[in-house]
């Protein structure tokens, strides 16, 4: 986890600041959720479209703050909305209660005036990117689908929730924690649920890597329409 944590900051300290407000909402259940906002950069008075993006390794502010002035910036320079939660518990957003802060988030974010209602994209680096899966295999009908950017899934994960749900996938060629080694494993896992997949390698890439944004820019016009 150390090793992992120490990669996340190297490589987003060499990435250039953006503009991001740390916000906090009480949930329903009283719980105090901390977040990063990047508001879209489309000047429409429109609503627009909400992204819950997920950073990796525990998910603590700084690894929060990192992924959205990274990952973050990208997804509202097209527009969307992004939230970027910051973990109450130091384990990203894994697990059932997690996930359900993930859930009641959504919901007091929607009642923005600048937030569009209905379905929201999930997406998630590394741990993040697990939890984007988890998320989903709760309620799939609620979400466009997930960016997993890096993730993985085992032979055993049972993935049947999500047959036709979409799933955009990226593990880097030359992942340090061998996420590559993984990836047939993971592809098996999500095609035998007959998940609609767009997965690749991306030669000589780390763990953390530069997004392609061209073929993200077209799975996301895919899935909106």
């Amino acid at each position: 986890m150390k090793k992992l944590i120490t990669l996340f900051i190297f490589c987003c300290s060499l990435l250039p600041m953006t503009m991001q407000a740390q916000e906090r909402i009480t949930l329903q259940n009283g719980t105090v959720l901390n977040f990063f906002l990047v508001a879209s950069e489309n000047d429409s008075d429109q609503r627009h479209p909400l992204v819950i993006l997920m950073g990796g390794g525990p998910g603590n502010a700084s690894i929060s703050q990192d992924t959205s002035r990274w990952l973050g910036s990208g997804f509202a320079e097209r527009g969307w909305m992004v939230a970027v939660p910051i973990s109450p518990n130091n384990r990203s957003f894994r697990g059932v209660a997690n996930n359900a802060l993930i859930l009641e988030l959504i919901v007091e974010l929607q009642k923005r005036d600048d937030v569009a209602q209905g379905k929201v994209l999930l997406a998630g680096v590394s741990n993040g990117g697990m939890s984007a899966l988890e998320i989903a295999r709760r309620d799939p009908q609620n979400y466009f689908g997930v960016a997993a950017v890096p993730a993985i899934s085992s032979s055993d994960t049972d993935n049947e929730a999500l047959k036709g749900f979409p799933v955009y996938l990226r593990i880097g060629g030359s992942d340090q924690l061998d996420w590559a080694d993984r990836f047939d494993e993971t592809v098996a896992s999500l095609t035998d649920a007959d998940v609609v997949l767009d997965a690749d390698v991306l030669d000589g890439a780390p763990h953390m890597f530069r997004m392609e944004w061209k073929s993200l820019e077209n799975w996301l016009q895919e899935i909106q329409k």
